[in-house]
């Protein structure tokens, strides 16, 4: 039954690794090779881990340990959550306890008799390794959104949590206390990795958008602004607003900043959205606000009413005004005015 498993998730781990890297150019590279190397080391760990072998039995090829899966799961969901689009070489160092717990495999084989250190050095990176199993499981309970994987995760690290602390106590001499021998948590874990990879297989042949984080193809990448014109721009079109406060017009449109400027309007959009990373009517309302608080500070301006000011200024309605204000400020503006008081 174990050896059927293992066929079957074998066959589905290399089916979706095979879908993920037709389609890479589709997803964020960082969290996609995260997630490679996830699904890899547990298709290592399905070859030849421990007694459950495949090929060879009763053989532990120990280059397949499962704790590489816990650290690529680890840097999967730190890179998942952060969105950050490009890997942080100094994160290479979470592979450190990986590197010394092949370092002790193989001093275990050079020295066959038990020896202190290495026990104490077993203990620590298991200790390190459930660390990492914890910082998931609160990565994936504070993250609001509904991460596909999340479902599979918690059985899973909730699984290595338990095979740490099984290591621990073989390590420390108290073998008897273990929740479940290997036999036992390699069936758990197979059983729950098959159903990991048939999920994700049937999400990528029905097109699911949610499995990775997707590339965002710009509507701009065959323009024909050039870095030097872009910069221009962006100087011209602050220097509207700051010098020439073109805001104050209640009826400004793109086509009269166009006109103003000299700038086809579809090179302001691009500018505004591409590379200031915001719209038209965000970037006016953003002075407007400003100028909005620069008049209630000046004394001169008692006599008018919120609104009157908020006229002033460029706004045309009480509600746009009050949705805008507190859009960018995070209070309304009548909250504001009494925190001057």
């Amino acid at each position: 039954m174990l050896y059927t498993i293992q066929i079957i998730a074998l066959i589905q781990g290399i089916f979706v690794l095979f879908i993920l890297f037709t389609n890479r150019k589709d997803y964020k590279k960082t969290t996609l090779w995260l997630l490679f190397g996830t699904l890899i080391s547990v298709l290592l760990y399905i070859l030849g881990d421990d007694k459950n072998n495949l090929f060879v039995e009763n053989t532990d090829w120990f280059l397949f340990d499962n704790t590489l899966f816990v650290t690529f799961l680890f840097l999967f969901f730190k890179y998942y959550k952060s969105e950050k689009e490009k890997f942080i070489k100094s994160n290479y160092l979470f592979f450190l306890p990986n590197i010394f717990y092949l370092i002790t495999e193989v001093l275990e084989i050079i020295v066959p008799k038990e020896n202190l250190n290495i026990e104490i050095l077993e203990v620590l990176l298991e200790l390190t390794f459930a660390i990492y199993l914890v910082l998931i499981l609160h990565s994936v309970f504070t993250d609001k959104r509904r991460i596909w994987i999340t479902y599979f995760v918690i059985p899973i690290v909730i699984l290595f949590v338990f095979s740490c602390i099984n290591d621990i106590l073989k390590i420390i001499g108290l073998k008897e206390l273990s929740f479940f021998t290997n036999q036992n948590f390699n069936s758990y874990l197979l059983l729950i990795v098959a159903f990991l990879f048939y999920f994700i297989s049937f999400k990528l042949l029905s097109n699911g958008r949610d499995i990775l984080p997707k590339n965002e193809i710009s509507k701009y990448k065959n323009s024909n602004l050039n870095t030097k014109r872009i910069e221009q721009y962006k100087t011209d079109l602050i220097n509207s607003m700051e010098m020439d406060r073109l805001y104050l017009n209640g009826k400004l449109s793109i086509q009269d900043v166009s006109d103003q400027l000299n700038i086809p309007k579809q090179y302001i959009s691009e500018v505004l959205n591409e590379h200031m990373k915001t719209n038209f009517q965000d970037f006016i309302n953003k002075y407007r606000v400003e100028e909005f608080i620069k008049r209630l500070k000046k004394d001169q301006n008692n006599q008018f009413t919120l609104l009157g000011i908020a006229t002033e200024v460029g706004f045309n309605s009480k509600s746009s005004f009050y949705a805008i204000f507190k859009k960018i400020k995070g209070i309304t503006p009548t909250q504001f005015k009494k925190e001057l008081a």
